[in-house]
């Protein structure tokens, strides 16, 4: 069965998760207190493929980060999910 870790951590949390279920093609998990419905066919072909006992065994990072499925090893990261997209920070020059 899946889990949600609830050690603490002195990591920044990226988001608060909650709530991870299925229904039918559909992964269904509460965001930032928001709830969200994510096709599997858009997010992930394995998953897609994947029996109900390699679904529901998953972890969500304590950071909030991502959720990894260790039957099947896929990771999504929860950043990706909602399309946000982060540009890589460039060091200013200095003169």
């Amino acid at each position: 069965m899946g889990r949600i870790s609830t050690e603490p951590s002195a990591m920044k949390k990226h988001h608060d998760i909650s709530d991870l279920k299925f229904e039918g093609d559909f992964l269904v998990i509460t965001i930032d207190g928001e709830p969200k419905r994510f096709k599997f066919k858009e997010i992930s072909p394995i998953l897609e493929k994947a029996s109900m006992k390699e679904r529901n065994n998953f972890e969500i990072s304590p950071s909030g980060y991502g959720i990894h499925w260790p039957l099947l090893d896929e990771d999504i990261s929860i950043d990706g999910l909602l399309g946000i997209v982060h540009a890589p920070q460039r060091k200013k020059k200095t003169a």
